[in-house]
């Protein structure tokens, strides 16, 4: 997978590596409501954003000027649990199994750049275990399997190749997760995918790729934004989003 991802813009920083411990680190942020919720929302950042730009840039104020009934979960998920292949692992042991055994009921990933991605390849790989996804500027990958997706006209139209031993790990990953984007062409898409919102500038350096799952996304569960991929456009179409998503609200 590094390979692949070391080859894209999305590495071009020059932010040193961090530590990779176990448990992640994470913050949580209660509900506002007096009433204990059910209903958490996991925020997966960037590759190399700190979890506090959440609160920074108003990620999470959005989220309390809305008086929604979830409580928040910011998990420092950043590139060394990608590159060491363990970010599923470690969202399963230190977030989503602890989170059900507090009594959360509905379980949420909202995932910036590689952030969606990690949201993704979790539901990938643990159907049935989230209520909803939220992909704001997503990596989806190289774009050679996307190229393959539009020369075919589409996701609906394109005759998926087989996932094969032989290929390196991160062709394997990004081609199972452009296999299991498939489906969601479908109305409805299968019980086991979680309803997925997507978010992203027109002029993100990944907005190629955001297209063609758009196009397979009912309208509504797509926003976007004029801007490229850093927190401007990511807050425009979080705030965009928001209101559409099936979430709890507080009672009055």
């Amino acid at each position: 997978m590094v390979a692949a991802l070391t080859a894209t813009a999305l590495l071009a920083s020059g932010c040193a590596s961090r530590a990779l411990v176990v448990p992640m680190a994470m913050q949580r942020e209660p509900s506002a409501c007096p009433a204990q919720t059910d209903t958490l929302l996991v925020l997966l950042p960037g590759a190399y954003s700190d979890t506090e730009e959440f609160v920074r840039e108003g990620f999470i104020g959005a989220i309390q000027q809305r008086r929604l009934a979830v409580d928040v979960l910011r998990v420092d998920a950043h590139l060394g649990y990608y590159r060491n292949e363990s970010i599923i692992d470690r969202l399963r042991a230190d977030v989503i199994a602890p989170a059900q055994a507090q009594g959360y009921r509905s379980i949420w990933i909202v995932g910036i750049s590689l952030g969606g991605f990690g949201g993704m390849i979790y539901a990938e790989e643990r159907p049935g275990a989230l209520a909803g996804i939220v992909a704001l500027a997503p990596y989806l990958g190289e774009r050679l399997i996307a190229t393959g997706v539009d020369n075919a006209g589409g996701l609906a139209r394109w005759p998926a190749p087989p996932v094969l031993p032989e290929m390196p790990s991160f062709e394997r990953r990004e081609l199972r997760l452009w296999r299991w984007l498939q489906p969601y062409s479908n109305r409805p898409p299968p019980s086991d995918h979680p309803p997925l919102w997507l978010g992203y500038g027109l002029d993100d350096r990944f907005a190629f790729s955001h297209r063609l799952l758009a196009n397979a996304l009912p309208a509504d569960h797509v926003a976007t934004t004029e801007g490229g991929h850093d927190w401007p456009e990511w807050m425009r179409v979080w705030r965009s989003l928001l209101p559409r998503l099936p979430l709890p609200a507080c009672p009055n």
